[in-house]
């Protein structure tokens, strides 16, 4: 396994942060989602020091679905990093947590009249428009409320990038965003524009996740660049920014080779500032829309061995108290990672064992014919980059209760979110009156 961040062996036994994971094992059990905090600073600080121009401002906004607490939204705040939110749950969180809420950018596909509400209610940086119903619904809002609100349109681009189905948001049938290639798109743009309740501010664009073509990235600025272009030509008017979106490929296995950071935002901004200067339009402003790229190898789920099986065709399994509840993307995608098992880093790896959740699901299978050291029961086995995506998509299948989040740095560990209780998992089920 990759180590990433401050992953170290000492005496055979891993730690992050500079706390052993048997420490954090004995202390908040298992299974358990470990952040190493330094690497989620280091990576916001590549971004930083890297996405930068002198021709135009720059604005870096983290995709929070990929991992949301009160904890990241202090750490993304302290960086002044901006945020997204595409539910009212994600809205009202990051709201709890005190993040300046004009920082904060509304995205979805099917908004609902509450979630418009909370926009404007809360005063949010802006809201990105994916259609054309939602412009009457949230114009009319502002209008009760005697707000204006900032918006950007999100565009299909019809950039086909190379990633799983799943992940893919700029193909022509995606459910996001108004089409560019669509003739009604100029009138779409045009009411926006005339709206008196709505500012636009400029065009918003994604081409999926997990994407590690850097042409499709720079495809998607020409055509964005472009775009604009002949809008404000068009329509006459004038639309000052456009948001790139995120999608940034991350290590999960040695079959990828991820996106370097500092390397790929110095080369966006020049593309970016080339591409202006070609088709002489003049930008205020330029986002982007990391998450995965942020989190991702900095997240760690630490799981303990319970029975192992070799089955009558010879295959072996490894069974760990997690699973398909705690890392879905197994089975929804057929997701990869890496593993180690964490208390045994000096010992062979004598065993390739296929690593199988404890939930009632043939599907549970977390890494299959994975190299590891002779397995017994307790060890501890870690995988590796689920920070992103890990809980945002955790689940109660089978009544199991999602693990706690620790944040471990500088040899110190900390409660992020607390385990869930049996208590807490059945808090709101009432019992019928009368059966």
């Amino acid at each position: 396994m990759r180590y990433f961040g401050t992953m170290n062996n000492n005496n055979g036994i891993l730690e992050i942060g500079g706390v052993s994971v048997k420490k954090l094992a004995q202390k908040y059990k298992t299974p358990l989602y470990i952040i190493d905090q330094q690497l989620v600073e280091d990576n916001i600080l590549s971004y930083k020091n890297n996405f930068k121009s002198n021709s135009f401002e720059t604005e870096i906004v983290y995709a929070s679905k990929a991992f949301l607490s009160k904890g990241i939204c202090q750490l993304l705040n302290k960086y002044d990093l901006s945020m997204d939110a595409v539910s009212a749950g994600e809205l009202y969180t990051i709201h709890a947590s005190n993040f300046p809420m004009n920082k904060v950018h509304m995205h979805g596909n099917n908004k609902s009249i509450e979630e418009l509400k909370m926009c404007v209610d809360y005063n949010i940086g802006s809201v990105i428009l994916d259609n054309v119903d939602e412009i009457n619904n949230l114009s009319n809002i502002c209008e009760e409320e005697n707000k204006t609100m900032d918006v950007m349109l999100r565009l299909n681009i019809g950039i086909d990038a190379h990633t799983h189905e799943y992940i893919k948001t700029s193909k022509h049938s995606s459910k996001f965003g108004e089409s560019i290639f669509d003739d009604k798109i100029f009138d779409v743009i045009k009411e926006i524009s005339n709206n008196k309740n709505l500012n636009l501010l400029g065009f918003h664009c994604h081409i999926g996740s997990q994407i590690f073509d850097t042409k499709a990235f720079l495809e998607g600025i020409e055509v964005m660049i472009k775009f604009l272009k002949k809008a404000s030509e068009t329509l006459n008017i004038k639309i000052p920014q456009i948001n790139l979106g995120g999608g940034f490929g991350v290590y999960y296995t040695k079959e990828d080779t991820e996106i370097n950071i500092k390397n790929f935002m110095q080369e966006m901004i020049k593309h970016i500032e080339e591409t202006s200067i070609k088709e002489n339009v003049v930008l205020e402003k330029v986002t982007i829309e990391p998450g995965r790229s942020i989190i991702g190898n900095a997240g760690s789920t630490l799981y303990s061995v319970g029975y192992t099986k070799e089955t009558f065709s010879g295959l072996k399994y490894v069974f760990i108290d997690g699973g398909m509840s705690d890392n879905i993307r197994p089975a929804l995608y057929q997701a990869k990672y890496e593993a180690v098992v964490a208390n045994k880093l000096n010992e062979p790896l004598t065993e390739t064992a296929t690593i199988a959740g404890k939930c009632c699901e043939s599907g549970d299978l977390i890494i299959k014919n994975c190299n590891l050291a002779k397995t017994n029961y307790n060890d501890l086995i870690l995988v590796s980059t689920t920070g992103a995506y890990g809980y945002s998509m955790s689940n109660n299948y089978n009544k199991l209760v999602r693990p706690a989040v620790v944040f471990v740095k500088d040899s110190k560990s900390q409660l992020s979110i607390k385990r869930e209780t049996f208590e807490t998992l059945i808090e709101n089920d009432i019992p019928l009156d009368t059966i």
